[in-house]
């Protein structure tokens, strides 16, 4: 199930970089996150379902890449949003 217009909206207001902001990768990785994080649930269900898996192992390599994009910027918003998404314990 794709994610609600309301939460990807409050998702890109959190992670705002600056008024009308919906393309930073600060945004892009935060809206992957929760979405990373709700196909996994559905993965733990449906564990035969492997055309959701596919999808969601294509997520997980696009944020990595914005990731990387992110680290090799700025690291010191690369750390900060690592902390404020509870990744890379």
């Amino acid at each position: 199930m794709a994610i609600s217009k309301e939460l990807k909206n409050e998702i890109i207001k959190e992670y705002a970089v600056h008024e009308g902001d919906t393309g930073s990768p600060e945004v892009q990785i935060a809206v992957l996150t929760h979405e990373i994080n709700h196909l996994n649930e559905h993965a733990r269900v449906h564990k035969k379902d492997h055309h959701s898996y596919r999808g969601l192992m294509k997520k997980v390599g696009h944020r990595r890449n914005l990731l990387a994009y992110l680290r090799n910027k700025d690291v010191a918003r690369y750390r900060e949003l690592i902390q404020r998404l509870g990744l890379r314990r």
